[in-house]
């Protein structure tokens, strides 16, 4: 029997009868990784949609963000035990507390890997980005905002000027150097609530502002511009670079994905496979789809970009 090549446009329910899908990320393994919130797992799904879940010693540990390592492992956060978990490609799940009481406690933290080979977090409630290379190093952040990855989107990314970029609560976009020096910027949009962001092809970062309902536009010198969603209250979450040179993102409310070019046109599709969802998690697999996290309808979902 020969394989199938998966179908165009597919939903797929993990086991766990609630998973709580939020966070999703493609591994160099040629799979997706997603994090079960409510299932206590980390899940693996392979490009035509064979899902396999693997438990996470803690219990009740709420992961949220994941991204793969420049180590071949997955590095994920887990929310309510305050810990940064790791996932190799076989399955075994490693955890380590980080050192900042409850610095996690905060629905919705965001990891990457960074320039220098360390995976780069963000700490919610401590106000804080964290280093976890050899060991632990922790930034504080100027107070009156909190790092953000509201809901599982991708909240820190490693920027093309080699520090990460972050957004924060409520609407400030925050660079950081390996080495720990902080920049902010305030987004145009008083309280946007600025949520997932990505590199483009265009050397600038994008990001989604949740409440303003815009997808925005942050140059590494801090110019930052703003496009609508056309759809209102859509609640943009996570964006991710697409194998056609746009950005992509989920609008949270109105179950669709949306697609913005460099120059600011922006289109939207209904996710008709799956309708009255809340798409949180994106990621581009290594078939070059779009696969989301859904944690209304509790599935993970594909959608070819062409």
């Amino acid at each position: 029997m020969t394989s199938q090549p998966p179908p165009a446009n597919a939903v797929y329910k993990p086991p766990n009868s609630n998973p709580v899908p939020e966070g999703i990320a493609a591994a160099p393994d040629g799979n997706l990784w997603f994090t079960e919130r409510g299932g206590n797992n980390v899940g693996r799904i392979t490009v035509t949609g064979t899902v396999t879940e693997f438990a996470i010693p803690s219990s009740g540990s709420a992961p949220s963000g994941i991204a793969a390592g420049s180590d071949g492992n997955v590095w994920f956060t887990e929310d309510d035990v305050n810990k940064i978990g790791r996932v190799t490609p076989a399955g075994t799940v490693t955890e380590y507390s980080v050192p900042t009481f409850q610095g996690l406690d905060y629905a919705g933290n965001s990891i990457t890997a960074g320039p220098d080979g360390a995976i780069w977090f963000t700490e919610g409630q401590a106000n804080k980005i964290g280093r976890l290379g050899t060991g632990f190093t922790e930034y504080a952040l100027p107070s009156g905002a909190q790092p953000e990855a509201y809901a599982g989107s991708n909240g820190i990314a490693a920027g093309p000027d080699g520090a990460l970029w972050f957004t924060e609560y409520p609407n400030t976009i925050g660079r950081i150097t390996t080495s720990g020096t902080v920049t902010q910027f305030t987004t145009p949009t008083a309280n946007s609530y600025p949520a997932g962001i990505a590199v483009g092809p265009d050397g600038a970062l994008w990001f989604a502002e949740a409440n303003a309902n815009n997808i925005a536009r942050i140059s590494t010198s801090g110019t930052i511009t703003e496009f609508a969603v056309p759809t209102p209250n859509a609640e943009p979450m996570s964006i991710a670079l697409g194998p056609d040179g746009a950005l992509w993102f989920t609008e949270r409310y109105a179950d669709k994905i949306g697609r913005i070019t460099t120059s600011g046109v922006l289109t939207e599709y209904p996710i008709t496979l799956s309708p009255y969802g809340y798409p949180t998690g994106l990621a581009v697999g290594p078939d070059d789809a779009l696969w989301w996290a859904d944690d209304g309808n509790q599935i993970i979902g594909r959608q070819l970009t062409h």
